[in-house]
């Protein structure tokens, strides 16, 4: 995976991120959305390639099969001060349904950070060489100083699991501060249904993660650090753009940007681009996709749903709302 970077700005959308990342300090972020400041004509031609998806737009829909019924969130995974308009909106439906189903739950984050706990090699280095002794001396000496600028330790550094080095690096350092207590649309979402009595259920097993990550090569998740690296000074501006992107319910827009500006990174063609971003768009999105739509039938069943995983699931040919029309569902944009 030579483009590594595309999972930086995009993990929050993704769900990838919050769970694992750690506690720390820092400033406020304060960098410039990359979309807004585009040429009009540029602007102009990543959006239409993003509208070429199915469901392209929004982060709210509503679904319905016969008498069965679904709303669904695209959130992101940070606290912002937009997140109580987004809530007020569900929150009517949120009261009716029988269950709130989530990316991971109260349950299955406590069973990560249990097996975690017990099989800390998961996620650290326990045994052999650690990052100190497998990266170059340079590409060290560059993550030890980014991890410092996230509140983590070299010595500490050293002994993640090259993956877990890149998703900490998906955090800018002005965003590690909100880890404390990560706040994000799904967090208030669990805290209003547990508040009205409404169960909290998961649409994928506590460790997808894990053996997300976990499946690739040492390889590709060096490869995964260096290009994390490699846009570090850019981190800022990346979640910047994200977040932006999110509320003005363009996410799929982003992911069009980052294959993009990967078009012109060095040493890169068009074709490795386009195969690197069908990978990491199977990893990422679809597969997981089409493993929750069984889920959400099922749950379904039992009563009217809503829904709430991160905003890129949405959109795309294998997206959970295009599958979800596959599979019978008539889907509504909802204000």
């Amino acid at each position: 995976m030579r483009l590594a970077q595309t999972l930086a700005p995009l993990a929050f959308l993704l769900g990838l991120a919050a769970p694992l990342a750690p506690v720390a300090a820092s400033a406020e972020c304060q960098g410039r959305d990359l979309i807004a400041s585009m040429a009009p004509e540029e602007r102009a031609r990543i959006t239409a390639l993003a509208d070429e998806q199915p469901y392209a737009r929004g982060n709210l829909w509503s679904a319905r099969r016969g008498t069965e019924s679904l709303v669904l969130v695209g959130t992101y995974h940070l606290d912002d001060p937009r997140h109580p308009a987004t809530l007020k909106a569900v929150a009517p439906h949120l009261e009716k349904a029988s269950a709130l189903l989530v990316e991971a739950g109260p349950e299955e984050e406590k069973a990560l950070m249990d097996h975690v706990g017990k099989n800390p090699s998961a996620m650290f280095i326990i045994d052999g060489p650690t990052l100190l002794e497998r990266l170059p001396a340079e590409t060290w000496n560059r993550l030890s100083r980014a991890m410092a600028e996230r509140g983590v330790p070299g010595f500490m550094a050293s002994k993640f699991q090259p993956w877990y080095a890149t998703v900490v690096l998906a955090i800018p350092p002005c965003a590690v501060a909100e880890m404390t207590d990560p706040k994000g649309l799904d967090g208030l979402l669990i805290d209003a249904a547990q508040a009205d009595g409404v169960p909290v259920k998961a649409l994928e097993p506590y460790d997808t993660v894990l053996k997300l990550f976990g499946g690739l090569t040492e390889a590709d998740q060096i490869a995964m650090i260096e290009q994390s690296l490699a846009t570090e000074d850019q981190a800022e501006d990346f979640a910047a753009t994200l977040v932006e992107a999110y509320f003005r319910g363009e996410s799929r827009l982003m992911w069009e940007l980052m294959r993009d500006q990967a078009y012109a990174q060095p040493g890169m063609t068009r074709d490795q681009v386009d195969s690197d971003f069908a990978l990491m768009e199977k990893l990422l999105m679809d597969d997981r996709n089409r493993a929750w739509i069984p889920v959400i039938d099922a749950a379904a069943a039992e009563g009217p749903l809503v829904v709430a995983f991160g905003a890129l699931h949405l959109p795309g040919q294998n997206g959970v709302l295009n599958l979800l029309a596959q599979d019978g569902w008539t889907i509504t944009p909802l204000e």
